[in-house]
């Protein structure tokens, strides 16, 4: 039996400082990746837009902004990045053609669904596991008020975008299925970048756990060095994923609680169950250790010498983050 191929449409809300770093994600302005190995920098060039930003991000958004006469605050949603894409079951055996006819075919929903001109950039990255779209656009209403909570809506109203999504790519694409909203989930969505991040700062964690566990007398001057050194990354690495923890701090207050059942509910998965509602679990169990692991990687700060973080920060006396974390 063949996998199910579904259809997938996901939203992300940026105010602010965040949206330069969706930027360069996107329209891959950065020299190296390190947080992603998934980007494969021998086929970024197979990248393309069907739209091409004309300023940056945040720029961009604040002139329509501005245009449209709106008033806003610090905490006002400036940009919304809609994540398009199928499981990648769909674009096998498909040409390069047929991949850009698809997502041409999703452009023209979100213009259905709120106005082009406050499109900001649709960018097809093919240089990634599966291929998907990055379109970003300023959350301007018909009647020209900045309001993402009223486009995008609540629960139900996510629900609604997923089944226009899918009623519209299904005419075309006849063999695509619905996918989940994040509100039939139970959850908001995380994106496989953190894990990356996390994943990053595990093998972080483990290589300066065995530094630590290597001090002896014999060597302790030589550990020292290598330990302050070490945190010169890992400290702003832990520190970025406070900010993303901060982020999804509502769904980790409701997830300890959730844990147990639902890992009883994973133990009792049977072959009979579908394999989307499985995955569907799984992925609630990941998001769950990512909070565990977020734990753990900044715990292993106390066990560090006072001396040693003394070192650190005398190497780099800008960094403060870690009297945040002693």
């Amino acid at each position: 039996m063949a996998a199910p191929q579904y259809a997938i449409l996901r939203f992300a809300k940026y105010k602010g400082p965040e949206i330069s770093g969706i930027e360069a994600h996107n329209e891959r302005t950065k020299e190296k990746y390190a947080s992603n190995p998934d980007i494969d920098p021998s086929r970024t060039h197979l990248n393309f837009h069907l739209i091409k930003p004309e300023r940056k991000y945040r720029a961009e958004s604040e002139k329509q902004i501005a245009e449209a006469g709106c008033r806003t605050r610090s905490d006002s949603v400036r940009v919304v990045e809609a994540l398009i894409t199928a499981t990648p079951e769909f674009f096998k055996g498909k040409k390069r053609a047929e991949i850009r006819e698809f997502f041409n075919e999703a452009l023209e929903f979100i213009k259905q669904n709120q106005a082009p001109e406050t499109i900001i950039s649709a960018v097809v990255h093919l240089d990634e596991k599966s291929p998907h779209m990055h379109l970003c656009f300023v959350p301007l209403t018909e009647d020209k008020r900045l309001c993402a909570k009223e486009i995008l809506g609540n629960k139900k109203k996510l629900t609604q975008w997923q089944d226009k999504y899918w009623e519209h790519m299904v005419k075309k694409y006849p063999d695509l299925e619905r996918g989940e909203s994040a509100s039939e989930t139970g959850r908001d969505h995380i994106p496989t970048r953190v894990f990356k991040q996390m994943a990053r700062l595990n093998k972080q964690h483990d290589k300066l756990a065995e530094l630590l566990s290597d001090m002896k007398f014999t060597n302790y001057k030589e550990r020292s060095a290598q330990i302050a050194a070490f945190l010169e990354k890992y400290i702003p690495d832990v520190a970025a994923m406070e900010t993303q923890m901060k982020k999804y701090e509502k769904f980790f207050k409701t997830a300890d609680g959730k844990q147990k059942a639902l890992e009883k509910k994973n133990d009792e998965l049977t072959a009979a169950l579908e394999k989307s509602e499985k995955e569907s679990t799984v992925k609630k169990l990941q998001e769950m250790r990512l909070h565990s692991d977020y734990e753990r990687i900044k715990g292993i700060l106390d066990r560090i010498p006072p001396e040693i973080i003394r070192a650190y920060t005398h190497r780099d006396s800008k960094t403060q983050e870690v009297h945040h974390y002693r």
